[in-house]
Parts: C-alpha cells; sequence; structure tokens
C-alpha cells in the first residue's frame, strides 16, 4: 500500500474593513494554492453570496470527479488499444440544502468520447464502467457518479 499526500493552502481575501462583523460584511473571495500549479480564484456559490467569476467548490467537486475519471479512462483506452483522439465531458451535480446544511445528492459525467476507428467503439464504451471504478475521488464520495457516455468514430 502506498500513501500520498496532497497539502494545498487556501487564503481569505474577503476582509472588507470589519471582518465577519455581520453575514453581509464580508466577501467569500479567496485564493487556493499548491507549490507548482497556478492559484484558483474561489468563492461561495453565487447562491451564498459568492462571486460568480470565481470557483466555487460545488464547481470543484464536480471538476475533480470529471477529471479523475478522464484520467482513468484515458489510461484504460491507453492499455486496451482504443485510441481516443478526442474527450469533452459536459459533468453536472446536483446539490441538496436543507437551512444551512446541504450535500451532494448524485454527479453525471456526460463524456462524450471520439475514437479513431468504428471497431473501438464497444470496448471504449465498456471501459468507462472500469474507470469508474477505478477512479480515486469517486471511490471517496458518498453519493452516487454515475457516467453517460457517447462514443463517436472520428473522421479521417
Amino acid at each position: 500500500m502506498a500513501t500520498h499526500t496532497y497539502t494545498t493552502v487556501v487564503t481569505w481575501a474577503g476582509n472588507r474593513g470589519t471582518g465577519t462583523s455581520g453575514y453581509r460584511d464580508y466577501g467569500r473571495e479567496h485564493d487556493i494554492s499548491a507549490d507548482g500549479p497556478p492559484s484558483i480564484p474561489g468563492s461561495s456559490d453565487p447562491t451564498f453570496r459568492g462571486d460568480r467569476a470565481r470557483w466555487n467548490p460545488e464547481q470543484l467537486m464536480v471538476v475533480s470527479l470529471s477529471q479523475c475519471h478522464m484520467l482513468q479512462y484515458l489510461h484504460l483506452c491507453a492499455e486496451a488499444g482504443v485510441i481516443v483522439t478526442g474527450y469533452v465531458d459536459e459533468a453536472g451535480g446536483t446539490m441538496v440544502t436543507r437551512g444551512n446544511n446541504g450535500q451532494f445528492a448524485e454527479v453525471v459525467l456526460r463524456p462524450n468520447v471520439t475514437v479513431a476507428s468504428a471497431d473501438m467503439v464497444e470496448k471504449a464504451v465498456a471501459l468507462h464502467e472500469d474507470a469508474h471504478h477505478a477512479c480515486f475521488i469517486a471511490n471517496s464520495v458518498n453519493f452516487p457518479v454515475r457516467h453517460e457516455p457517447t462514443v463517436t468514430v472520428g473522421s479521417g
């Protein structure tokens, strides 16, 4: 068994002069950073007084699941001889709130995959199930993560 550690830094930037003196008196702006990659501007969802121009934690949860699935899928395709020439996932998540609490009900991944030839389509579709079971992030959440893939054959 191997252990991997991930370190991030979240720095709040929303003090408007009076700190958290009232719910409407502070900004939700923050920066997410780690050693190496560029910073990500973060906030809360606009529903919760956040800045629409910044990433919110709910979006980051959905994109983490989408990104993990894609990376596992591409790896499995390479091993299986399925040549992927295009991949776009328009994923969506549903969160349910009750008062001040909430949780995700589900995330649906909708990868649209392009493969090099028609004889790869069936295997390309089947590998999504394997990628789902191999995804570290999907294995770590307590809500359903479904996938609705489409696979097409590229031209030329």
